[in-house]
Formats: C-alpha cells, sequence, structure tokens
C-alpha cells in the first residue's frame, strides 16, 4: 500500500528538482551568455535576480490559491509556468525578453519551494515525514547537479557559439513529465478536510497511512480545522499565530545568511576571477554539486532519527569555520590553489547536511492546518527575498570591497543563526501535524 505514498511523494519532489535546475542553470551559462548580450554590472545583476525577484512573489502569493484550489492543481500550474521559462529564455533574442521568462520561472520556483515540501509533509506519516519531505530537497540537489552536469556536457560540445540556449531549454523535458505525472498522484488529505471532501481525504488517508488508525488520524484533522482562520488573511498577524509566521520569517533569512546561494549562482565565476580557465571552474563546480548530494543523502538517513535541531547545530559550527577560511584565502590573496575547492566541499558538506536537508522540513511542518499554506509562503518569501537582495548586490559589493568581506559577513551570520536555532526553533521529529500544532500554540 505503501507504493501510493510513495509515488505521490516522487512525483511531487519534481517541483524541487525543476527548482534546483532552474535556480543553478544560470551558473555556468552566464561567461558564455557575455558574448551575446552586452552586460554591465547592473544589467548582469538584473540578469541573476530577475528569476529570484519572480520567487519573491511566486512564494508570497501561492499560498492562497493553495488554500482555494488545492495543492495539486497549483503544482500543475507551475509545471507549465516551468515550461514557458525553459523555453522563452532558451528562445530570448534580447537581454529584456530574458529577463522577462526568467522572472516567470522564478514564479514557478517560488511557488514549488512552498507547494512540494508542504504536500508531501501533509500525506507523510509522522515517523517518515522528515526523510519524506527532505526527499524534496535530495530533489533540488539533483536539479542543481543535473544543471551542473548539463552545462558542463554542452559547454565542451560543438553545439555553437550560442550554447548557453541548450543550457536552458534543457529544463523543458523535466518539466512536461512533471505535468503529466500529476495527473496520476492523490489530494493532499488535509487541503480535502478543509475543502470538505471528508471521503475523499478518509480514501488518501488509508492509501497513503496504511498503518494508522484511519479514523483517528482524520477526526485529529477534523478537529484541528477552524474554518474562518482558513479562510482570514488577518489571523497571520495576531495571536496565536503572529509568533510562528516570525519565527517563519527568521527561518528564511538564516538560511540565506549562510551565502549557500552565492556559492550555487556565482561559484564558477568565483573561481574564474580567482585564476581557474572556465571549463575547470565548470569541473569544480559540479565536484561542488557531487558533495551536496552525497550529503543530502546522509542527513536524510538520520533526520528522523537525530532530529532537526542536532543537525542545524552541526552544520552552523561546519560551516562557519569553511565560510572562515574561504574568506581568508581571498583576505590573504591565496586563491591560486585547490584549497579554494577543498573550503567549499567542506561549507557544502555542512550546509547539505544540516539546512540543505532541514529548511523546507520545518517550514513545511511549523505551522498548524489553518494557516500552512500562507504562513509557509511568508517563510519562503523570506528565503526569496533574501536571497535576490544578495544575489542583486553580490557582483556590486564583491567589486567594491572584494569577495573576502562578503565571506567574513556570512560567517558571521551563520554564527548567530545557532543561537537562534538553540533558543528559538521547537524539534519537531516524530510528531503528528497535529501534535505539532498542539505545542507550537502553546509555546
Amino acid at each position: 500500500m505503501k507504493r501510493h505514498l510513495y509515488l505521490n511523494t516522487f512525483v511531487a519532489t519534481l517541483g524541487g528538482l525543476l527548482f534546483g535546475f532552474d535556480t543553478a542553470v544560470i551558473n555556468g551559462a552566464l561567461p558564455f551568455m557575455r558574448n551575446y548580450f552586452v552586460f554591465t554590472d547592473i544589467a548582469e545583476g538584473l540578469a541573476m535576480s530577475s528569476a529570484l525577484i519572480g520567487c519573491i512573489f511566486g512564494a508570497l502569493f501561492v499560498g492562497r490559491p493553495g488554500d482555494r484550489y488545492g495543492r495539486k492543481a497549483v503544482l500543475k500550474f507551475l509545471a507549465l509556468l516551468f515550461l514557458i521559462s525553459a523555453l522563452g529564455t532558451g528562445l530570448a533574442n534580447n537581454l529584456t525578453v530574458f529577463i522577462i521568462f526568467r522572472f516567470i520561472g522564478g514564479l514557478a520556483v517560488g511557488g514549488a519551494s512552498v507547494m512540494s515540501p508542504m504536500y508531501i509533509s501533509e500525506i507523510a506519516p509522522p515517523a517518515q515525514r522528515g526523510r519524506l519531505v527532505a526527499t524534496s530537497q535530495l530533489a533540488i540537489v539533483l536539479g542543481v547537479l543535473f544543471a551542473f552536469f548539463s552545462n558542463y556536457l554542452i559547454s565542451t560540445a560543438d553545439v555553437g557559439a550560442n550554447n548557453w540556449r541548450w543550457m536552458f531549454l534543457a529544463e523543458a523535458v523535466p518539466a512536461i513529465a512533471f505535468f503529466i505525472l500529476l495527473f496520476f498522484v492523490s489530494r493532499s488529505p488535509r487541503w480535502l478536510v478543509e475543502a470538505g471532501k471528508i471521503d475523499e481525504a478518509e480514501k488518501v488517508i488509508r492509501e497513503v497511512n496504511p498503518g494508522e488508525d484511519t479514523k483517528q488520524v482524520l477526526n485529529d484533522i477534523i478537529e484541528s480545522i477552524d474554518q474562518n482562520a482558513v479562510k482570514s488573511i488577518k489571523v497571520l498577524f495576531r495571536k496565536p499565530y503572529f509568533k510562528l509566521v516570525v519565527i517563519g520569517f527568521l527561518v528564511g533569512m538564516f538560511n540565506q545568511f549562510t551565502g549557500i546561494n552565492i556559492i550555487m549562482y556565482y561559484s564558477s565565476d568565483i573561481f574564474v576571477k580567482a585564476g581557474f580557465s572556465t571549463d575547470s571552474a565548470l569541473l569544480q563546480t559540479l565536484i561542488i554539486g557531487l558533495t551536496n548530494l552525497v550529503f543530502t543523502l546522509i542527513a536524510m538517513a538520520v533526520i528522523d532519527k537525530f532530529g532537526r535541531k542536532v543537525l542545524l547545530y552541526i552544520g552552523a559550527v561546519g560551516m562557519t569555520v569553511f565560510l572562515g577560511l574561504f574568506a581568508g584565502a581571498f583576505l590573504s590573496g591565496n586563491t591560486k590553489s585547490y584549497n579554494l575547492v577543498i573550503y567549499l566541499m567542506g561549507y557544502i558538506s555542512f550546509f547539505a547536511f544540516s539546512q540543505g536537508a532541514v529548511i523546507w522540513v520545518i517550514l513545511s511542518e511549523m505551522f498548524p492546518n489553518n494557516i500552512r499554506a500562507r504562513a509557509s509562503s511568508i517563510g519562503s518569501f523570506s528565503h526569496w527575498m533574501w536571497n535576490s537582495i544578495i544575489a542583486f548586490s553580490f557582483p556590486l559589493v564583491s567589486s567594491a570591497f572584494g569577495t573576502g568581506p562578503v565571506f567574513v559577513f556570512f560567517a558571521i551570520a551563520t554564527f548567530i543563526g545557532l543561537f537562534f536555532y538553540i533558543f528559538v526553533l521547537v524539534e519537531t521529529k516524530g510528531k503528528s501535524l497535529e501534535e505539532l500544532e498542539k505545542i507550537l500554540l502553546k509555546k
């Protein structure tokens, strides 16, 4: 019977795969795009951040449609946006058109960052929820890795001067697959209860939780739903929900203050500026992607055993050390060595083991049923807002002050985040979403 659970999880994670591919593909395409588009620092910042601006709006506004039309219906729409973006960016004939379609792709990424992990959290049994939601992060990592790998293959193949176009067009294939497969998955049982479709909700619970007491799970969900709260946006900014919304916002902020997406977007550029060739830089970026994959798998294996907070503690300490070493290499001018690759591999290892695997799990399970879609949207909005600010400003700030000071800031911010995890976050492992709701609202 668990085949239903695993099928639904697998299909939902394709949203994460497209999320990862879409955000990372520009990393390897950027050096080649400079031969086609004439970039100023501001134009390059817009090309890089246009998708992230889309992510902000996609994350912020996906919650209401998710509540009204359901998680599955919204994921279908997002799949179509991924496809439109892939075709539009790959065929763009000027920078304005490219930016518009990157923005559309950003809408899809922002929406998927909320809907995919939330859908999985709402169908998963408590004992497996951390691992199953973390498969969404695994899919993001695989998407990043596929983007790096396809970029590397296309860059070394004889496909013409505008090889960057094929890098973006490659996304169309998984987007089509995602859209088709969504017709074969169930709707979220918690959304079905919100929508008054009790019989269908009971059927889905029985299919995806074969070892659970279906009636008890269904009754717990029904008791947790307050239709007045479901239909009102104002409750997000009132007791007892507002404190959870603020915590979710800070979770997204501290995730971006680790500097992870500067590595995802600019690592090949950083290596080129440090003295490596373009092909070598792309290969090293691929190695970083593989490291990300390996440690994400390790995190998935232990997240339901050790819990979310232990992983965050370990990651914060490890990332602080390697960010400091990376910054020190640039401050001392000792960049023309493979130590940079080692430092980034160490940093990525700790990020993947902690923040990478945990953030989407936390944002998908820390909010009550009444506000989950809209509150998760705010947490994801925070993630993408800070992401876009940092990505847009990085070329300007690093040009003005150097790469070293930027990574000193990330190291300090990551260390401060450790205390936020210790004193503010609540451990969520092993508890049903309804049990968590009672704990979080009392805290």
